[in-house]
């Protein structure tokens, strides 16, 4: 047998060489080149995975579902007595609100564990599907290399008589059969792979209370600041601190030497209401010192939540705001909603005239991580600002800012790809401590390779800059968030929609904006 290159063992690996496979193996000319492609075919590893140990994992977590249920029956149970209004915790919150987040903690815990055991059940017949139908494909491989017979000699090669043609069309098609089987199999298993990493590493992400992992919080106190979301939306789908602010804050806490950690506890106790603690552990989480947020709390205290969510949270979830209903004449969703402050919204250029959608996108993204940030944009100097013209004024200065310090076109148009990963992690990675790397996708098999890392770095609170082109031009978004196989995607033309994985990968993201703009060309993803 001819030596032939070996293909990586990944699925993805796998599922390309089979697929290139099922290219040539139809196309083999002679019984020697079926030969050796059929050799390259059984050479791919078979769909790994243990369907025993995955299903055995799955009834864990399905055990653990009625754990939870014990713990939310115990703490409904408490709730009904009636409490008195006593406080508790460090941060001095009502016990009547702590039960009631402990309630729905557990109740989220029972959906994480529910969740992770279908998830793992699901992969688990996927694989053991996968399996089969890749033995079935090899076995038909086999079925043609032994009509075949062994190699020919080179004078054997030079003719081929009308029988040995029958007997080398009839293994090509054997084989040509055997190898769509088997990259089929390979399909199915990317496939069931990426879906399981991206649900797991998602209901990862919602098992939120742990994540504040730090001795210097009382577990009630952890406890509230992982349940607090912002006023107006979806409770679950606006948590004030993400998985990753939870974690860094937690760090940050653990760090601070006794007079900082001091006045991070006092600032806390002394806050009016649950939102403003948790804007002010996000404060940490983005890098802020303990001084700045002193001061931020300062410009923010006695605020009421609506006040709150309006200056410190550019983007809400609306709880319809995954309903499908149908697209525009221009080709884009129509259910987008508006990212606005006080009636002016988060756009380039003020009105959407000017070109700089990379640093405005980079704009929003930072506000949506910093609270500091988005306070100094929306509040002005004071903090107390509720002027639209001025936030407009103030919001296209640091989109100027930003356009310049990527080196952006003259007359506020474009800007490169180090210039737009440059402020990607001045701006973003700074406060969220990441470094952004650019990722190319020329075709759709690199846009599904990198919809984990995306969904994952999302599902924890880091947004994803995301290029999109079409014959006309290029323009710059933001993945911010993620359900199920949609993306949520905020569009510096002011507004946010939910596209599809399938949208991603196909070029059909004109959904986020405009059919003239369907192909995600680029992405930076936190490192």
């Amino acid at each position: 047998m001819t030596g032939f290159l070996r293909p990586a063992d990944t699925p993805a690996g796998r599922r390309a060489w089979l697929a290139g496979l099922c290219e040539s193996i139809p196309k083999a000319g002679s019984k020697n080149d079926l030969l050796d492609l059929i050799d390259s075919a059984l050479s791919v590893s078979a769909p790994k995975g243990d369907v025993g140990t995955l299903e055995t994992l799955s009834k864990k977590y399905r055990d653990q579902v009625d754990k939870a249920g014990d713990v939310y029956d115990r703490v409904d149970r408490v709730s009904r007595k009636g409490l008195p209004e006593v406080w508790v915790g460090d941060t001095s919150v009502l016990a009547s609100d702590v039960v009631a987040a402990a309630a729905r903690a557990a109740t989220q815990l029972a959906e994480a564990f529910q969740g992770g055991a279908m998830v793992l059940l699901a992969l688990a017949d996927a694989v053991k599907d996968a399996q089969q139908r890749d033995g079935d494909g090899r076995g038909k491989l086999q079925d043609a290399k032994s009509k075949l017979g062994g190699r020919d000699g080179f004078f054997d090669d030079l003719h081929e008589n009308d029988d040995e043609e029958n007997d080398r069309l009839t293994a090509r098609f054997f084989a040509s059969d055997g190898v769509g089987l088997m990259h089929a199999a390979a399909v199915a298993e990317e496939e069931a792979v990426r879906i399981a990493a991206r649900d797991l590493n998602k209901w990862t992400s919602e098992a939120r209370a742990g994540k504040l992992d730090t001795s210097e919080l009382t577990a009630v106190d952890r406890l509230m600041l992982a349940d607090t979301s912002a006023v107006d939306g979806d409770p679950e789908m606006n948590e004030i601190l993400s998985a990753g602010d939870l974690e860094r804050a937690a760090r940050r806490m653990d760090q601070l030497n006794l007079d900082d950690e001091a006045a991070m506890e006092r600032m806390l106790s002394h806050s009016d209401s649950a939102q403003e603690r948790a804007y002010l552990m996000k404060a940490l989480a983005s890098g802020h010192s303990v001084q700045e947020i002193e001061a931020f709390q300062g410009k923010i205290h006695g605020k009421d939540p609506e006040w709150m969510r309006r200056h410190l949270t550019p983007v809400v979830t609306e709880a319809d705001s995954l309903d499908d209903e149908g697209l525009a004449k221009d080709g884009s969703n129509n259910n987008k909603d508006s990212v606005t402050f006080d009636g002016q919204a988060w756009i380039q250029g003020g009105n959407g005239s000017e070109g700089t959608c990379v640093a405005s996108s980079t704009v929003t993204a930072r506000a949506m991580v910093d609270p500091v940030y988005a306070l100094d944009l929306t509040g002005g100097p004071s903090g107390q600002e509720d002027d639209p013209k001025a936030f407009r004024d103030r919001l296209v200065a640091e989109q100027h800012r930003l356009h310049t310090e990527g080196d952006g076109g003259a007359n506020w148009g474009g800007m490169g790809q180090e210039g737009q990963e440059r402020i990607a992690d001045s701006a973003i990675g700074s406060a969220t401590g990441n470094d952004y790397q650019r990722h190319d996708l020329n075709n759709a098999d690199e846009r599904r390779a990198v919809l984990t890392d995306v969904e994952k770095a999302v599902a924890e609170g880091r947004p994803v800059p995301v290029d999109v082109s079409g014959s006309n031009g290029a323009h710059a978004m933001t993945i911010i968030a993620q359900e199920g196989d949609m993306l949520q995607v905020y569009n510096p033309w002011g507004t946010t929609t939910w596209v599809s994985e399938d949208d991603f990968i196909n070029g059909n993201m004109g959904k986020a904006s405009s059919s003239d703009l369907p192909n995600a060309y680029q992405v930076y993803v936190p490192q």
